[in-house]
């Protein structure tokens, strides 16, 4: 896989790198939150922030995270509920999400991810979305398996400005996605040799649960249905 798209998300490393570009990390404490995000944590811990904690919601994703987390910085994963963490009111100068909140809990996430970040604290969050108001039911479908409950692209700064946060700025990353479930294509169908066994390990899970989406997304149509966006938001 090409190192640059080893974060294996939607949106692939252009979240990150859109965050770089807008904001100084440096001296820092993030939180990442979700699965599948070693990667993530790795390439943010080269612009040397204090510390970066993660937190998954289940033990196969934290072990799997732990296994390409590079061991020379300081990074720390944790099981968690992301509606109820265990943290202490305003700790963080940023919270990062990828693709891991986009779900029928989102309104009680965003209430305690508010909690936890300081006073000007800055929010990047990147949310799958629907590119239309009315989708077809095999879309609706991918959306329930998946655990996904979208809000319309137009409608997604709305949701956070009315939770009281500020918009520093956006972008639509919706035509990454179709790289993004080429990839996962190819790994699930005999690229799985080239990695090594700690990414093998890695990405297994999330691959087998990925399989459905990408053939829909790539063979049936479901682009035209199915974007992602990214927002850099300041707690107010």
């Amino acid at each position: 896989m090409n190192s640059q798209n080893k974060i294996l998300l939607p949106g692939l490393n252009r979240q990150a790198k859109f965050l770089f570009s807008k904001t100084k990390l440096t001296d820092k404490n993030i939180l990442i939150i979700g699965s599948n995000v070693g990667e993530i944590a790795n390439l943010i811990s080269t612009k040397n922030p204090v510390n970066i904690q993660i937190i998954v919601e289940d033990y196969e994703s934290l072990i799997s995270t732990k296994l390409v987390l590079d061991k020379e910085k300081n990074v720390n994963a944790k099981i968690m509920s992301f509606e109820h963490t265990d943290f202490i009111e305003e700790q963080f100068d940023c919270v990062y999400s990828q693709a891991s909140i986009s779900s029928p809990n989102r309104k009680n996430i965003v209430k305690e991810i508010k909690r936890i970040l300081k006073p000007e604290g800055i929010f990047c969050v990147g949310e799958i979305v629907k590119l239309q108001k009315e989708i077809p039911t095999f879309v609706k479908d991918i959306f329930e398996t998946s655990d996904i409950d979208p809000i319309e692209i137009n409608d997604l700064e709305k949701y956070y400005l009315d939770r009281n946060f500020g918009l520093i700025n956006s972008k639509d990353l919706s035509n990454s996605l179709n790289e993004f479930y080429s990839i996962v294509a190819e790994l699930s169908k005999s690229k799985m040799k080239d990695l090594n066994e700690n990414e093998k390990s890695y990405y297994k899970k999330f691959l087998n649960q990925m399989k459905h989406e990408s053939h829909a997304f790539l063979k049936l149509g479901a682009d035209k249905f199915i974007g992602f966006k990214i927002l850099i938001l300041k707690k107010k």
